[in-house]
């Protein structure tokens, strides 16, 4: 009997050890470049405000469309802010939403608050980057009735989120560089999106410049600058939100 108490004790120190070691891991995300931090300033067109979520919102001229982004996974929020407060400048509220554990996988559904927070903005797109775009789609495949656009940042649906026939506005924007959503995987999701999906590859991007928090593991070097990719990402994220505002308007 000692002997197998002996054992139960190690092995509840190591479970414990590990779920220390996981959390501790989740709670250390890549570091925001300090070159995104200025974005998180209030200005004369766009209001910041950083609590629950990191909301920008557009001072004057607000559409009634808004976006939701899920970051990256272990990426710091606030990596997202220079993007964030460019597209909420051309009208649109843009909410950043913060992850337990700086993990998507465990906040799917966070847009749900979000959607509820706001009633005045009455069309919704939900997006992310990587794992955040992941968990973007398996929410919009999950509440098709609330969200009228996906916007899939270096990302894609998994296998079991079948948006092929979903009366749904989807884009799909990736780095020709990237060494972690390859082109091959971004190929692959095709069949599961609609048709009219809109696919813009950004020549020399990489994974990690779709954020500002510096290099990433596995990934391949940009041949662009991080503001020459953020500015396409931006630009073909408006190209979206303009679509659905249209269409819901």
């Amino acid at each position: 009997m000692k002997i197998w108490r002996r054992v139960l004790v190690g092995v509840l120190i190591l479970v414990l050890a590990s779920i220390t070691a996981f959390v501790v891991w989740g709670l250390t995300p890549a570091p925001a470049m300090p070159a995104a931090l200025p974005a998180l300033a209030g200005g004369d067109n766009v209001e910041v405000t950083v609590a629950r979520w990191i909301v920008f919102e557009p001072r004057e001229s607000a559409l009634d469309t808004g976006l939701i982004l899920y970051p990256g996974g272990r990426v710091d929020p606030r990596a997202y802010a220079p993007a964030a407060r460019a597209i909420a400048e051309h009208g649109y509220r843009v909410v950043i939403v913060p992850m337990p554990l700086s993990l998507a996988v465990f906040g799917a559904n966070r847009a749900a608050d979000v959607i509820h927070a706001f009633p005045q903005t009455t069309i919704w797109a939900i997006g992310g980057h990587s794992l955040g775009g992941a968990m973007s789609a398996l929410f919009a495949d999950e509440n098709r009735q609330a969200v009228h656009g996906l916007v899939l940042w270096a990302a894609y649906p998994a296998e079991s989120n079948d948006l092929s026939h979903a009366d749904l506005r989807v884009l799909s924007v990736y780095g020709t560089r990237d060494g972690l959503a390859t082109q091959t995987k971004i190929d692959a999701s095709r069949a599961m999106l609609p048709p009219d999906t809109e696919w813009v590859a950004i020549e020399g991007g990489n994974h990690a410049q779709f954020g500002w928090y510096g290099e990433q593991s596995g990934d391949l070097p940009a041949s662009v600058s991080r503001e020459v990719q953020q500015a396409q990402i931006v630009e073909a994220t408006l190209r979206l939100l303009e679509a659905i505002q249209r269409h819901g308007s």
